[in-house]
């Protein structure tokens, strides 16, 4: 397989610090050595590679931007996004794991849970010993989150939870799940150990994208959980809404990463495909489809850049994300398409990765807000008017 060669026509990557470049280039290294040899036969299978969370774990990749006191690698939001970057280079699959992991379980753990909470459960989390899962969409429910029917009613000293959750990354192979349900009309955060009785997680199966990725519904019948799992902090829908706002961050970043995969794949193909005693790449159509690719990748480099800086600094505002959410996921997918186009009909075959990437892209498109959805988002924050009903 050839190296990849990571595109930068405007030297984003003079913006960087050392440390910065330092980190994303040991996480292309990881990737290239331990992910890109063994990604289409897990992705073939159906499969997550579960021999790689160890070495997630040790490489900080989970939680890589919370504090060091709990275990994780404490770096910096920008050094975060260039880890999911490279990780969806080799599979959204991937990246997705360590997003539910980081994003959307030892974030609200970390900004809702108990001081008690907080030191059992992240570094175990952090070191990737435990797993974790985020329940809050449910087969009913996807876009409209505060419609949810899983409900939770005080007993004694212990919850019952009642319900169920769909398209859970994670799920089946979950050691605790972060689910939120309503208790008294408002939505409250639990954590549900794997295991409890009256709780199960039967895996989703027959996918056609996202396949190297374990994806799951999360039923509870009379689902008994001690009173000390409630999230005591989180109250209401901006609660779990927060957490999908990191996790929206890291895939603004991860995509980049798909895109530029394929773009790199497209490149080479089209430089070495000889046709009418040419190569394609000589071609006013092909160079067309290459120059919107490398256009399109360098917006996203340059507007996520500035979104992690705004995080870091503390001025980042959730409408943000989403257009930056909307944005690269939806120029990856097209850069993914136009990669398996330059490719013809070599394009459909496992020795190529621009169509696992653009069957992935189809799902991240979807989930965490959908393209529609954060439209109306970023709608909304300009023109004051709510366009969701």
């Amino acid at each position: 397989m050839k190296k990849f060669e990571s595109p930068d026509y405007f030297q984003v990557d003079d913006l960087l610090s050392e440390e910065e470049k330092m980190i994303r280039q040991s996480i292309r290294d990881w990737v290239d050595e331990e992910v890109m040899p063994i990604i289409e036969e897990y992705y073939q299978k159906g499969e997550f590679p579960m021999h790689l969370v160890p070495q997630m774990g040790e490489m900080g990749l989970f939680g890589a931007n919370l504090p060091e006191e709990y275990g994780c690698a404490g770096v910096n939001n920008v050094a975060y996004g260039l880890m999911m970057q490279e990780l969806e280079r080799g599979d959204s699959g991937i990246r997705s794991f360590a997003s539910v992991q980081g994003a959307l379980v030892m974030y609200p753990i970390f900004e809702y849970g108990s001081e008690e909470q907080k030191k059992y459960w992240l570094p175990k989390l952090a070191s990737g010993e435990k797993i974790g899962c985020f329940g809050l969409t449910e087969p009913d429910y996807g876009s409209n989150p505060g419609g949810m029917v899983t409900k939770a009613v005080k007993d004694g000293n212990s919850y019952i939870l009642n319900g169920a959750k769909m398209w859970i990354t994670n799920g089946t192979i979950a050691d605790v799940a972060v689910v939120w349900a309503k208790l008294d009309g408002e939505v409250r955060g639990f954590l549900v150990e794997k295991g409890t009785p009256g709780y199960e997680a039967p895996e989703i199966k027959g996918k056609h994208s996202l396949r190297a990725s374990v994806t799951s519904e999360l039923v509870f019948q009379d689902c008994r959980i001690p009173a000390e799992n409630i999230l005591p902090k989180a109250k209401g829908l901006k609660a779990p809404l927060s957490c999908l706002t990191q996790a929206r961050y890291g895939i603004a970043w991860g995509a980049i990463g798909s895109a530029m995969a394929t773009y790199d794949e497209a490149l080479d193909y089209a430089k070495t495909r000889i046709q009418f005693d040419k190569p394609i790449a000589s071609f006013q159509l092909v160079q067309n489809k290459l120059v919107y690719m490398i256009t399109e990748i360098t917006k996203m480099q340059t507007l996520t850049l500035q979104l992690g800086r705004l995080k870091d600094q503390g001025k980042l505002r959730f409408t943000q994300v989403s257009m930056a959410k909307r944005n690269n996921v939806y120029h990856a997918l097209q850069i993914a398409r136009m990669a398996r186009d330059i490719l013809g009909a070599n394009g459909i075959t496992s020795e190529y990765q621009s169509m696992r990437h653009m069957n992935n892209l189809e799902s991240v498109y979807t989930y965490e807000g959908t393209h529609d959805i954060h439209t109306l988002i970023v709608g909304e924050d300009i023109t004051g008017i709510p366009a969701y009903y």
